[in-house]
């Protein structure tokens, strides 16, 4: 399983999609001792939480980070004179993460069923630390971001998630000042336009999650109804490499259905917990202890507008490790 060394940034094991590790970054590892003090280290959780919402990917997430360490490394090497470490790698991170959403889109377009974000499963302080942080961090928010051009999406996340001014965003985009002022507009726009006028509270979600769980547990078709908007609609992202609905389910009585007859064909040692997904209230999928899919939510008008199940087993990997055992659970058997 892929992770990251919290000492150094480092991806410790083989890429968990089949490439091996660079031996670039393990001699930059192997030649370099960082300290606790390296500027790198002290900004690796930003660089991290920009390129997770920037692609949607942890893997990918990490790939980026990776790249700007081995460029933060040669600039120290060459004696490059840095006045701010985290404008420097603000800028290079942004700009990788820039490059593969060029190349992602192509791949996406290509994607068999929808394509929805990788899931975060457990705390997650390296990505989130405030309740705004978590917004732009569920899997609805990062869903929606799909919408803009990549250089909407950079100069949106920059400027209204993480705060930095339109003069230095313009600077890592390449654009002028009055440009990314534009683009911040007007993907603020698309955004407004596809999220709900009113939505959930936390308590709301949470209480909505679990009856939502409780009703699909028991086969109870009913008490899920309430649950549910007139117009939700269940996205369901297995990539082609698992059985999954490849066109987007949509409607109360289709979406309740729908998800009854797969709790029905569950099979024996089956079993739901709800988990912190991105921030959010969610629900992961276990059979025998081994992670099938995870399931989150959108909100709105106090109910469950839009339900988004990631069971492509290439998402799911980072989950085991990150799994808090705390949260409630109902079993399934035949």
């Amino acid at each position: 399983m892929t992770s990251i060394d919290p000492q150094s940034g480092f991806l410790l094991d083989a890429d968990r999609r089949g490439r091996s590790r660079s031996p670039s970054l393990a001699q930059a590892r192997a030649e370099l001792d960082m300290t606790a003090s390296d500027p790198f280290l002290e900004h690796r959780s930003l660089l991290f939480a920009i390129a997770y919402r920037m692609l949607g990917s942890v893997a990918d997430a990490e790939d980026a980070v990776q790249e700007t360490y081995l460029r933060w490394r040669r600039a120290m090497e060459h004696g490059e004179e840095i006045r701010s470490p985290k404008a420097w790698l603000t800028t290079i991170i942004s700009r990788v993460c820039l490059d593969q959403l060029g190349s992602a889109r192509t791949k996406r377009e290509q994607y068999i069923g929808p394509w929805l974000p990788e899931p975060l499963a457990g705390v997650t302080p390296d990505v989130a630390e405030t309740v705004a942080d978590f917004d732009s961090l569920s899997i609805a928010f990062l869903v929606l971001l799909e919408s803009l051009s990549p250089k909407e999406r950079a100069v949106f996340l920059l400027h209204d998630v993480f705060g930095y001014d339109f003069a230095s965003i313009g600077t890592i985009v390449g654009e002028s000042d009055a440009y990314c002022r534009q683009l911040a507009k007007r993907a603020r726009a698309h955004m407004a336009e596809r999220r709900p006028r009113f939505t959930a509270d936390r308590a709301q979600q949470e209480r909505l999650t679990a009856d939502f769980l409780r009703a699909v547990s028991e086969g109870d078709l009913p008490a899920l109804i309430e649950t549910l908007t007139d117009d939700v609609t269940v996205f369901s992202d297995g990539g082609g490499k698992v059985n999954a609905a490849r066109k987007p389910v949509a409607g109360r009585d289709k979406v309740a259905l729908f998800l009854t007859n797969l709790a029905r064909l569950a099979p024996h040692g089956t079993s739901f917990r709800m988990e912190p997904i991105n921030g959010q209230p969610g629900i992961i999928t276990l059979i025998n202890g081994a992670v099938q899919n995870v399931v989150t939510f959108d909100f709105a008008d106090s109910a469950i507008s839009s339900i988004y199940i990631v069971v492509n087993p290439e998402k799911l990997l980072s989950l085991p490790s990150a799994l808090s055992g705390s949260g409630p659970s109902e079993d399934q058997t035949q």
